[in-house]
């Protein structure tokens, strides 16, 4: 599987997009906005820039794509305005794999643009001009120190490619209790040969002093096997798979060369190949969970596992239809609903770690 041609959020804004299903995604931008700020007034402070130029990585499609650009401009207009400052201009870069819906968001761009004007006190603010960056950022996408602040939420567990040579991870198409020693080692060797890839690529693009803040799911356990989400969400998801390979649907060959490109690391995991590679100093690092409890408070169980079932499907829907064809998506995820619900009544359901970074460029 070429998971630069296949892998990206489900599009448009229907019931099953991304667009509508990214709501976990949100609150967890929301959380981490105080390190981002302090990210950028640090950066702001320092320099006093006449002009920025932000990128995002990973930004996908919807409501969420641009909530991190409105919240750093903001940000600098509040900085810019209490130190009696220019406001500087704004390149803004949004990067994404060329499957993105970047048509969506390209869309969205106008009324983004008058709600954040409304929102601004200064008249006198930007300008902001705005580009799409198709591309992997497991490679170089930017010209060399040009880059002043880089955000990526949610996007660095996902790997470049599925790990080689895992043929034999039969029955999971993740980490799982059951995998053998083999797996979890190609798991964990594919991560730090994306993650050094990725700082390396930074490393060249940002300016001496440039922040960047990275947030993704990772384990608070230094066992991968640990059932932790994702792990959790990826075992619900193989046992309905495996539920259609005994009813025939699924051919077991086709579930046994099926595995997830996703590798969530420990703190410490991250923190090492930060340390390698050598050209970040460390601000932050550190993780925070959202509970299941605390996000999933407000529903029924029948409600929650209706929302999981969509969310899963927004991420993983073009993944499965790629492999498996369209014609099971329907049958899949609504197995994976009754298993969740189940799952949901025991009250089993796991909180989600998230790894929180935030770095300047030596």
């Amino acid at each position: 599987m070429e998971v630069g041609q296949v892998l990206h959020m489900n599009a448009g804004t229907g019931e099953t997009s991304y667009s509508n299903n990214s709501h976990l995604q949100k609150k967890v931008i929301s959380m981490t906005l105080p390190i981002i700020e302090e990210a950028m007034t640090n950066l702001y402070s320092s320099t006093s820039p006449s002009s920025l130029v932000i990128a995002d990585l990973g930004c996908s499609s919807g409501h969420n794509s641009l909530f991190v650009v409105s919240e750093l401009i903001k940000i600098v207009e509040k900085l810019r305005q209490k130190s009696g400052h220019q406001s500087p201009e704004i390149q803004v870069l949004l990067n994404d794999l060329p499957g993105n819906d970047f048509n969506t968001m390209f869309k969205s761009l106008p009324s983004f643009q008058k709600n954040l004007s409304s929102q601004l006190e200064a008249k006198d603010a930007g300008p902001y001009f705005f580009s799409g960056v198709p591309g992997s950022f497991y490679g170089r996408l930017f010209m060399k120190k040009s880059l002043h602040f880089l955000h990526s939420s949610y996007c660095l567990h996902w790997l470049s490619q599925v790990p080689e040579q895992i043929e034999n991870n039969k029955t999971n198409i993740y980490i799982a209790s059951t995998s053998p020693p083999n797996v979890l080692k190609a798991y964990y060797s594919q991560f730090q040969r994306d993650f050094s890839t990725f700082l390396k690529c930074r490393a060249e693009e940002m300016i001496t002093g440039g922040r960047m803040v990275l947030t993704f799911i990772g384990r608070k356990s230094e066992d991968p096997t640990n059932k932790e989400a994702p792990n959790s969400m990826w075992e619900l998801l193989a046992m309905a798979l495996n539920d259609m390979v005994s009813k025939g649907v699924i051919r077991e060959e086709q579930m046994d060369s099926f595995n997830i490109p996703v590798y969530t690391p420990s703190l410490s995991e991250v923190k090492s190949e930060l340390l390698e590679e050598g050209s970040f100093s460390i601000d932050r690092l550190e993780f925070s969970e959202i509970s299941s409890s605390t996000y999933y408070n407000e529903y029924n169980h029948s409600d929650v596992s209706e929302i999981a079932a969509n969310s899963i499907r927004a991420v993983a829907e073009p993944l499965l239809v790629n492999h498996f064809g369209d014609g099971i998506i329907e049958e899949v995820i609504c197995r994976y609903k009754e298993i969740l619900l189940g799952h949901i009544s025991q009250e089993i359901i796991p909180g989600i770690t998230n790894l929180i970074i935030s770095v300047t460029k030596k």
